[in-house]
């Protein structure tokens, strides 16, 4: 089975590489029976995380679950607190999942000897598109301790890399082409 990266998925895996973080696409959070049971999935497979991304001066990890949604309602913020649809954050709106996954993955992490000692974890979230109140998404992500990689953060950071020296890297060129020279006025990005 191919190994597909998405699109957006790629694009925040390479500005979070540009910000000084190794990162890995696809991972596989392998759990133990008991933990398991514990998050009330018993025949579960291996969890899967969009992104992670490690930076070793701090020993810290993101974990970060990628939805764009460019092209349909966006991000909710009822859906983050467990509404309707809840499911499509189940990192976010399942306390016990995300404490047994995120826990497993600093373990997985140490034990494959990609962190010298167990790493702190934090989950992100990467929205391409939010609706209604992003102030609010951003507030709600702040005192949950989640990280939030919302448009305005992304077009900051190609923003930059529109001015960086040569990288080979889709977004700094697709950057580039957008930013320098006026193609796009900044006002239109997005």
């Amino acid at each position: 089975m191919e190994n597909k990266m998405h699109g957006f998925e790629a694009l925040i895996a390479e500005i979070l590489a540009d910000e000084g973080y190794w990162v890995r696409q696809s991972t596989k959070v392998t759990l133990t029976r008991d933990e398991k049971q514990r998050i009330g999935r018993p025949s579960a497979p291996r969890w899967e995380i969009d992104i992670i991304a490690f930076r070793a001066p701090d020993n810290h990890v993101l974990a970060v679950e990628c939805k764009s949604f460019l092209d349909s309602t966006g991000v909710v913020l009822r859906d983050l607190q467990g509404g309707k649809f809840a499911r499509t954050y189940k990192l976010f709106t399942e306390p016990v999942l995300r404490e047994v996954v995120l826990n497993r993955l600093g373990i997985q992490l140490m034990e494959q000897g990609l962190c010298a000692t167990r790493p702190r974890v934090t989950l992100a979230l990467a929205a391409g598109k939010i609706k209604g109140d992003a102030a609010a998404v951003k507030r709600f992500c702040e005192s949950q301790n989640w990280q939030l990689f919302d448009a305005d953060w992304i077009r900051t950071k190609l923003r930059r890399a529109s001015h960086s020296g040569y990288t080979d890297s889709v977004a700094a060129m697709v950057a580039k082409l957008l930013l320098r020279g006026g193609a796009v006025p900044d006002a239109d990005v997005g």
